[in-house]
């Protein structure tokens, strides 16, 4: 039951009545981003969108662009960078994608936000990356990514107790 009824809850300070539909506005805006943000597809789309940065080794870099003048090289350097992002990032987009995805539609099911849903989605996940290789692969693959997951929730990730949900 809420305490005040519906638009006539208290302003901000420094908000007069005037201003009162725009804040409404901005409300439903921020309710409709954040489902936006929550949703599965979302999820999945902004992880194939990353890309990781392959090492630069200097050495290599300078017997290759002898002769070059500064605005070649720098030319050449964003060249090499952005084929090696885009080879590395399309890797990693895929499994990054796949283990977002398969994790949103288990923690929609479960309607739960615990370890269980990372295991489990890395399980599938590894299972799905190794199956070419055969059902011993997939069942080890799955495993390994399983594991990862695990250690990743354990180590880095903080979840919502119950009481906190």
């Amino acid at each position: 039951v809420p305490i005040y009824p519906a638009g006539k809850e208290p302003l901000p300070p420094g908000f007069t009545e005037e201003d009162r539909a725009q804040l409404q506005q901005m409300k439903k805006w921020e309710g409709y981003t954040a489902m936006a943000m929550e949703s599965c597809a979302t999820k999945t789309v902004l992880f194939l969108m990353s890309a990781s940065f392959a090492y630069e080794d200097p050495l290599l870099r300078q017997q290759t662009q002898a002769g070059l003048n500064t605005t070649q090289k720098a030319r050449e350097v964003f060249r090499e960078m952005g084929k090696g992002m885009w080879t590395s990032g399309k890797g990693f987009g895929k499994v990054g994608a796949l283990f977002a995805g398969i994790e949103c539609v288990i923690e929609s099911y479960r309607a739960k936000n615990d370890i269980y849903n990372s295991v489990s989605s890395g399980f599938l996940a590894g299972g799905v990356l190794a199956r070419n290789a055969g059902p011993k692969a997939a069942f080890g693959g799955g495993l390994a990514f399983a594991a990862f997951s695990a250690a990743i929730d354990l180590l880095f990730l903080r979840r919502e107790t119950p009481e906190e949900d």
